[in-house]
């Protein structure tokens, strides 16, 4: 960690660019970013491992700017051998931090692999590295899309924890309930661990609608209405979405949140004012 880390522990992700074009503009947002300090940035990992090789190199880009950089490893459609050598890897560049997911079977792909969830994905890192890597897992407030139900769920949350997780961090949501809900809930089980909100800035409704729909992130209605009111207007879309995000990234941290983890899609400018609002 770095030693101009922000008071409020936050901290990005990124996802890994295909063009040059995109890595130009990546390393200006993390550069943009880095002046507030954040406890780590990560690096997204696509379905199946299919980013694999540009999930490397952007975290050696990324971690040029001096701060701990956390790859995502995602376990379905991935080979325990093929883990293996990526963990050594990381050792070997000096990586200790990750970011254990189970991840999305990718369309026309055969086999889940050798490990089917990311509680195995856990156990199998610690077996092979022991403490070496600080590990975070993902949570969700509201609920993964594949659980049966909500009690489930936290239970399957709760053994990821177990298995040797350091941190969660959770999928982003706009209900600060849900969050406090879910930690609590989380507590009753045993987990002690930080249990980090995911914060996903408003630029962009169709494409929000999108992600939340692919991810099961609840947009309340209020929220889907004032944006389609607003139709292509993008600066009333984003000072809107400045206004419901900083509000919501103050009341989560009042309520004692550890910190924050904004997932940027690589744009510095929404992240950062909500930052600068929570901080002022």
């Amino acid at each position: 960690m770095s030693a101009q880390e922000h008071p409020l522990g936050i901290s990005f992700e990124f996802f890994p660019p295909n063009t040059e074009a995109g890595r130009d503009k990546l390393m200006q947002t993390r550069d943009a970013l880095a002046t507030r300090g954040p406890r780590f940035f990560s690096v997204t990992y696509g379905a199946g491992g299919s980013t694999q090789h540009r999930t490397t190199d952007t975290v050696r880009m990324v971690r040029e700017s001096g701060f701990t950089t956390a790859p995502h490893l995602s376990c379905i459609g991935s080979e325990k051998a093929a883990l293996r050598d990526l963990l050594a890897q990381y050792r070997e560049e000096g990586i200790d931090s990750l970011v254990a997911l189970r991840g999305d079977l990718p369309s026309g792909m055969g086999g889940i692999g050798e490990l089917r969830y990311a509680n195995e994905l856990v156990e199998f890192i610690r077996e092979e590295t022991g403490d070496h890597f600080n590990i975070a897992v993902a949570a969700y407030p509201e609920t993964h899309p594949q659980a049966p139900n909500a009690d489930r769920d936290v239970e399957n949350f709760a053994r990821k924890m177990k298995a040797g997780a350091n941190l969660a961090i959770t999928q982003y949501f706009f209900n600060a309930d849900a969050y406090f809900r879910f930690v609590e809930r989380a507590r009753a089980l045993g987990v002690e661990a930080p249990i980090v909100p995911g914060i996903m800035p408003i630029t962009n409704y169709t494409k929000l609608a999108r992600f939340s729909d692919a991810c099961g992130a609840e947009i309340p209605r209020w929220i889907r209405k004032q944006l389609e009111a607003y139709g292509d207007d993008s600066e009333s879309i984003a000072a809107f979405g400045e206004d419901v995000i900083s509000r919501l990234s103050q009341r989560l941290l009042d309520g004692g949140a550890p910190g924050l983890h904004f997932y940027t899609l690589n744009q510095a400018e929404p992240s950062l004012r909500v930052v600068d609002n929570i901080c002022g």
